[in-house]
């Protein structure tokens, strides 16, 4: 740059095309630099220069820079803005991008354009004087009326606002300092001016056409702002303070257009979420709230935090369905047959779903009841509630519970707390848009407790009937009809349940499936299902029912068919491996032919050598199709059976007996041993036992010991006192796993028995039932689990207190012809059942009859 008191911008310029805004000398402005030129201008200008004359370009507004360095140049403004790089920052998100701050210097005139590539660069004339800007005053005289008048109309403008605030008082400040001729273009960059305003006074070079034209717009704007107050409530202070926010954002950085078209667009989305609040159909008390809150909202700065909190309230309040829902499909044969080629028995849930059906088409107003599907894992809970979704024609939100501990993810968090959002409850309303979906709590009886409070407490207000057609989210604070949801709870236990919670839901047992029940569901739903995953065809694989079944038996035991699903994909898997080797195997002769001479011969004993390997530990490929799977492909894909058939061989010896029991994950047969020793009369038992079965084997031997003689029972010595100079060991295997209930009594009995009188117990039985000291035997739970574990494992016998005799009747007929069932209602009956020729008693033997 020149020395001396005239300062002169370089001859010799490169341009920065921009179309987004105007610079005008001495104000700010913010561009985005994203096309090829411009970004290599600033890297190759700014980013690499080191001295104050390569911070200097020249800005060309008006002028789109092309998208493609082959692109040619658009014609160029013939005025620009000669302006200094402020500050660069750089952005890979979304795209690569550089954002530059740049102050306006003075007006410069395009001579020549000298090049185009890599960035332009021109020949330019200075037209503005920057020395001018350091005289701080000129006569009267010299400015003119024209200027007394700019002057005037300016200071009567920012009279108008707020002077308390900083930004104004200092605007009022500058135009007692500035020189005159440079307040046209400062004061333009300020005020509401559109780009072709801006572009008019940065064409206009001399002085006085400069001033001419920018009056016009101070007079608009300051009738603008009369009118403006003339609108408001007559209180002056909050006229003033609303009449600045807007100059107020402006003055305090000098922004360019585009912030203040995004400013308008905030006004007008305030404007239309007040619209929408006062259309929507929310309830007097939420009308209430919200209108409170907008009247707040139009008050408050944006640069507040507390702005955008309440603006996100309100947009929820306006999303929530208050009022909307979906027209129920209440035709009962089309849901029966919907429900049946989705899922295969479960008969209880769907009678359940149909008598809801029922109800609703004689009854519009029906609350919405609250399910709660127990049963074991895999057996399809799940995936019921989303077809009663679908057969209801309602929407379907699932909410996992599993692990939650935290209450505020029901009920939400108070607006008060950084980060605050509504809860999971008031969240899925907003997800789905209506107010009467279906809504899946999965895993309730897995809900956690911690310092944060208890969620299955919060969840008794959203599941009572009687009060969450008023339910209050903390986020929202204002009350929320939840009657016409439809609640599907899903638990493996009702233990883990509290009482007040599980009172309030309708329970209904999901037992796990029969051997029948799981082929008929592998070969409509697993069996597809894994073809498709796996691009099979069922000309591809067969799958006969007699694998499924040995899968069934031999490689998965459990309640549910998550188990056999997975068994299921790793045979597909193992099929589209034969496949695809099949496919390439077929395509290997035409790509040998292509060789000649030398070559050929070798590329054709590679692949007899390749042949004969595989050869031996393959199978013929291409296999033949379909390829059928049998027992010996299940052991070479599955390896050995899992499970075998043990029952008979454990219980060679006496002191060992078949037991029921009930779990989570369904019901299981387990073995009890006992052995006898010498020692102090003292009872050992392991395996994990619950305080309930410790109980129930001390009841078993005073039982014993008090019947020893009707029995014919001594111990090692011959004496009828089993416990003389005896000791006795009580193991039930599998002693990782915890065991607790009352239902191994008749088992721990038996298994004495067997052991102190020297016979085996017959192979094919199993028992279940609680006992007490008179010899009675009382009902249990989980009978219908119990008795398919015992079917699973192969057993023809079962023995069960005879008031669970009722309790048959949920078992499919095919199961009960299966199996035989013996009723007990003392132990003398369950002795007689479980040896074979029953148990020898003395003559003078009594039924025992209870006088409870």
């Amino acid at each position: 740059m020149a020395a001396g008191s005239a300062i002169q911008i370089p001859s010799r310029l490169p341009l920065l095309l921009t179309h987004e805004g105007v610079l005008l000398p001495g104000s700010t402005m913010r561009t985005s630099v994203d096309s090829p030129r411009n970004m290599q201008l600033v890297r190759s200008r700014l980013l690499k220069g080191t001295s104050l004359r390569s911070t200097i370009i020249g800005v060309i507004p008006n002028t789109s820079d092309p998208t493609s360095d082959c692109d040619d140049l658009p014609s160029l403004h013939r005025i620009g803005t000669a302006a200094l790089a402020v500050q660069v920052v750089g952005s890979n998100w979304p795209k690569p991008h550089y954002t530059l701050l740049v102050t306006g210097l003075c007006r410069f005139q395009i001579l020549q354009l000298l090049k185009e590539k890599p960035y332009p660069v021109a020949e330019v004339e200075q037209l503005d004087r920057l020395e001018q800007f350091t005289n701080q005053h000129k006569s009267e005289e010299e400015l003119g009326e024209l200027s007394e008048q700019f002057y005037k109309y300016a200071v009567q403008l920012v009279e108008m606002l707020d002077m308390s605030v900083p930004a104004v008082a200092k605007l009022r400040r500058l135009l007692d300092n500035l020189p005159r001729e440079a307040l046209p273009d400062i004061l333009t960059s300020i005020i509401r001016t559109s780009n072709q305003e801006k572009l008019q006074i940065l064409d206009a070079v001399r002085l006085e056409e400069r001033f001419k034209m920018t009056i016009p717009l101070l007079v608009r704007q300051i009738e603008g702002l009369k009118l403006l107050q003339k609108t408001r409530k007559p209180k002056q202070d909050d006229d003033k303070r609303v009449v600045a926010i807007r100059p107020n954002r402006r003055i305090n950085h000098i922004p360019n257009t585009t912030e203040d078209e995004e400013e308008e667009e905030d006004h007008d989305d305030v404007v239309m979420l007040e619209k929408k609040i006062r259309t929507s159909s929310m309830s007097e008390q939420a009308l209430k709230v919200c209108l409170k809150e907008i009247k707040r909202l139009k008050k408050m700065p944006q640069s507040m935090p507390e702005y955008a909190l309440t603006r996100n309230y309100l947009e929820l309040m306006v999303e929530l369905p208050w009022n909307k829902s979906t027209k129920d499909r209440l035709e009962i044969r089309a849901a029966r047959i919907l429900l049946d080629n989705d899922h295969y028995a479960m008969e209880k849930l769907k009678k359940r779903v149909l008598e809801y059906l029922a109800v609703r088409q004689l009854k519009n107003n029906l609350k919405g009841p609250i399910l709660c599907f127990v049963g074991p894992p895999g057996v399809g809970k799940t995936s019921v509630g989303r077809s009663i979704a679908k057969t209801l024609g309602r929407e379907f939100h699932r909410i996992a519970l599993g692990g939650v501990c935290d209450q505020s993810d029901i009920r939400g968090h108070r607006r008060t707390y950084v980060g605050s959002m509504p809860g999971r409850i008031i969240n899925g309303l907003k997800t789905v848009g209506v107010n009467n979906p279906v809504f899946l709590l999965d895993e309730v009886d897995k809900l956690g407790k911690s310092l944060q409070g208890d969620p299955a407490a919060a969840l008794l207000e959203v599941l009572d009937p009687e009060q969450n057609h008023s339910f209050t989210d903390h986020y929202l604070n204002v009350a929320f009809d939840l009657s016409q949801v439809l609640f599907i709870a899903t638990a493996n236990t009702t233990a883990t349940i509290p009482p007040a919670l599980l009172d309030r839901m309708e329970i209904i047992q999901v037992p796990g499936y029969t051997q029948e029940e799981k082929i008929e569901i592998a070969h409509r739903h697993l069996i597809p299902k894994q073809l498709e995953q796996h691009g099979l065809t069922p000309q591809q694989i067969q799958i006969p029912q007699v694998t499924t079944l040995d899968i069934i038996t031999r490689y998965t035991r459990e309640a549910g068919v998550r188990s056999l699903d997975r068994k299921l994909g790793a045979i597909c898997r193992a099929v589209a491996v034969k496949v695809a080797e099949g496919q390439h195997k077929e395509t290997k002769p035409d790509r040998a032919e292509v060789g000649e001479g030398e070559d050929c011969k070798e590329h054709v004993t590679e692949d007899a050598k390749t042949e004969s390997i595989s050869d031996t530990a393959d199978l013929a490929l291409p296999p033949e199709m379909p390829i059928l799977i049998d027992f010996h492909a299940l052991k070479d894909i599955l390896g050995p059976p899992m499970y075998e058939m043990e029952v008979s061989e454990r219980l060679s010896q006496p002191g060992v007996a078949i037991g029921l029991a009930w779990t989570p994950l369904g019901g299981e047969i387990m073995f009890v041993e006992a052995s006898r020793m010498d020692g102090e009369g003292q009872l050992t038992l392991t395996g994990q036992l619950g305080d309930v079965m410790k109980e129930s084997a001390h009841l078993a031997i005073s039982w014993l010991r008090s019947n020893a003689k009707r029995y014919q029972l001594t111990n090692a010595s011959g004496s009828f006192d089993l416990l003389d100079n005896t000791d006795i060991h009580l193991h039930f295997p599998a002693g990782a796993v915890t065991k607790d209930g009352p239902s191994a009594g008749v088992t721990i009995v038996t298994c004495l028995a067997s052991l102190f009188s020297g016979r085996l117990v017959c192979s094919d039985v199993a028992m279940t039932g609680e006992i007490t000291l008179r010899g009675l035997v009382l009902p249990v739970g989980g009978i219908k689990d119990k008795v398919l574990a015992a079917h699973r494992a192969g057993l023809k016998r079962i023995i069960i207190p005879r008031r669970n005799e009722k309790d048959l009747e949920e078992i499919a007929v095919n199961i009960r012809q299966d199996l035989t069932f013996v009723m007990a209602s003392c132990l003398d009956e369950v002795l007689n059942a479980a040896f074979d020729g029953g148990f020898a008693v003395k003559p003078r033997v009594e039924r025992l009859n209870s006088k409870l």
